[in-house]
Order: structure tokens, then sequence, then C-alpha cells
């Protein structure tokens, strides 16, 4: 089916204020959603988190008020609604749970089916799939037509995944959508669900760093690689200082300043998913999300030749996660492909790769006010 088309006009209008809103914001309250999809009752911390553990596809049934949801897209009242699927052993579980929309642009300004946050107790879940699990957030078809960009997404989640243990891990879903009081034809579409935050902190073992820092204040390796990812995968909405789409972490016992941990996150504006509603900020020194732009700190060419081989022993990785997913359309696969083929095309003896990063770096140091005076 062919995307429902969003006006880019209005999307260019719309996006920069709502974008600048967030950068400027003195405080994080926008970015709660990792924090609250973290959040959990505190007998989950000891519950096995096992939901990750595989790539295969979970099938699910949620029935709730649609009207309603789609209606308000609010991102504070809850809806009740009963999830059920078929467990590994064949047996039918059925469990009352609440939900609600989340997000900021996909919820305000693009989604008709926002994402969403599923709220499950504690207890009624042990001994489930879901088990030691409060709050989870869930990226659903968002609207008519938008499936492969859901899926495309999941896929460079994955890729985050191959190149550092400190990211989200994410599952897919199938996820079948019935309407608790009018009756309509039963929807089902893939979406995928997201590690919460506090399962990531104690695999990891690391907390949450919710004060603002600076790039400079972050482990070099970390900060590097998750710069170096997203300009391979076309990814300009991001920020530090504002924990926008990134998530700041520290050691749990042994926290050391200037090392902070760094875990990006919500790439649906990256270049590699290419959504038709996706455009770069206003002051950014490129027209579209498929333009490549470093956004980090300058390091040596010798550092930089030294990250991007770490990524060029990955290539083959990257690329198996892509072409062997059998719920993507070949075009849509072949299209990713072709996309990381340009990265790794700047990957030659002339370092032609590492001089883009050398110069597109002092652009981002003079426009942070990065630059020695």
């Amino acid at each position: 089916m062919k995307p429902t088309c969003i006006s880019h006009i209005m999307i260019k209008r719309f996006y920069p204020v709502i974008l600048l809103s967030v950068f400027l914001t003195a405080s994080l309250s926008a970015q709660t959603d990792p924090r609250d999809a973290g959040s959990t009752a505190s007998n989950s911390r000891n519950v096995p988190v096992t939901l990750f553990d595989t790539d295969d596809v979970l099938d699910i049934s949620i029935k709730f008020d649609i009207n309603k949801y789609k209606r308000f897209k609010s991102d504070t009242m809850y809806l009740p609604a009963v999830l059920s699927y078929q467990s590994d052993e064949g047996d039918s579980v059925v469990k009352n749970i609440k939900l609600r929309a989340r997000g900021n642009i996909r919820r305000t300004a693009i989604c008709d089916f926002p994402p969403m946050m599923f709220n499950f107790k504690v207890k009624d879940v042990e001994n489930t799939e879901f088990a030691g699990i409060n709050k989870l957030k869930i990226v659903p078809y968002c609207r008519s037509g938008y499936e492969q960009y859901v899926l495309k997404e999941y896929l460079v989640y994955k890729l985050f995944n191959i190149v550092t243990d400190y990211s989200l891990r994410v599952r897919l879903l199938r996820i079948s959508y019935l309407n608790s009081v009018k009756e309509k034809k039963t929807l089902t579409q893939y979406g995928f669900a997201i590690e919460p935050l506090d399962v990531m902190e104690r695999r990891t073992g690391t907390v949450e760093l919710e004060r603002k820092i600076t790039q400079r204040e972050l482990r070099q390796d970390m900060l590097d690689r998750v710069a170096v990812f997203n300009y391979m995968i076309g990814n300009t909405d991001w920020s530090v200082p504002i924990h926008h789409n990134v998530i700041i972490l520290q050691d749990a016992q042994n926290p050391q300043p200037n090392a902070n941990m760094i875990v990006a996150y919500d790439f649906d504006y990256s270049g590699l998913v290419n959504t038709n509603y996706a455009v770069p900020f206003t002051d950014l020194p490129i027209s579209t999300v498929r333009e490549r732009l470093y956004m980090a700190v300058c390091r040596s060419e010798e550092r930089f030749i030294e990250i991007i081989a770490e990524f060029a022993e990955k290539k083959d990785d990257f690329y198996r996660v892509i072409s062997s997913f059998p719920y993507l359309s070949d075009n849509a696969k072949q299209g990713m492909i072709k996309y990381l083929d340009e990265f790794y095309r700047g990957i030659d003896n002339r370092n032609s790769l590492a001089k883009k990063l050398s110069n597109d770096c002092l652009w981002f140091e003079s426009q942070a006010n990065l630059r020695p005076k």
C-alpha cells in the first residue's frame, strides 16, 4: 500500500518550531519517555527479563477503545486494555493492562495512531513473556502505509546492538488491534517493543545521569561510536546537552567524571529509515535527511581512521541483519543497503571519510561554541 502522504510543506513549517522548543527548553520535561518507560515497581528488580532474548516475532492482540485513543492521543490518560497472546508452550495468556499514547513529534504532528506505553501490574505478568516489566514502550504502525518505516527503524536498533551493548534491545511484534467499543475489522500490523531503561541499566551495571552535560564529559570511545553510527545512518536528530534522543549513563558502582556513557535511540528521522515526513533541522547545512552530517567534537585523523575501522569490520554483520530480515520488502532492504554502500565507499586509501568527518566536526564545534578561543 502506498503511504499516505503528509505535506512536506506542513512538516517543514511546523517541525522546526516544535524541535526548536525541544532544543531550547531549560528543563528535560519533554524527554520523560526513556525514564518513564524504565520506571518499575521495586519488586521487579530481581525478576529476569527475557522478552528481548530472541529475534522471533511475538504475535499479540490488544483490545481497547481505539477511537478514544486516536481522538485524544493523550500521554497522561491511561485506557484499560486486554492483552492476549500464545505463550511459547502454546497456552493462551490474557492480561488486563493499561495503555496510553507517548512521544513528542509522532504523537502530536505525524501519527494517526501514535506510539504507545503499556503499563503492566508486575505481579500479574510473573512467569510470562513480559515478566519483570512494569512499563513498556511500543512503536506501532503510526498510520496506514507506514509499516515499512516501522520495520526499518526496528532494523536500525538491531544495527546499533551490533555496535555496542550499551544500546536498547528491541522485540518485533505482530499486533492485532481490536476495538472494545465498536466492532470493526481487526487490523494487524508489525510493531516493536523497546527495552525499558531500568532493564538496560541492570544489564550494563549503569544508572541514568539526568543532569545536563557536554559531549566532552562522555567517554571518548562511546561518543565516537554513537556519532559515527548516527553519521552512517544519516541521523542528525540528537543532542547530548539536552538529552534529545540520547540517554546518558554512568557506572552504577564507580561513577567517574568525564567518563559518562551514551545510548542513542529514536531513529525515524534518519536517512536510512527515510520516512516521508523526516526533514533536517533548519539550522543544519543539509537539505534532506539523506545527506550525512557528523555532529560531534573533533578527533585526530588517526582517531577517526581507528573508529572507522571498527565500522568496516562490522559491515558484513550490518548487511546480514538487513538482508536476512524476512518481514521487510526486497525493495526496502535494497534501499537500506544502497544507502549504507554510500557510507562504505568513503572508506578508501585516501581516507576520504576521515577527512569528511574532520570537516564536519569543525562546523559542529563552531556552532556549539566549542572551538578554542
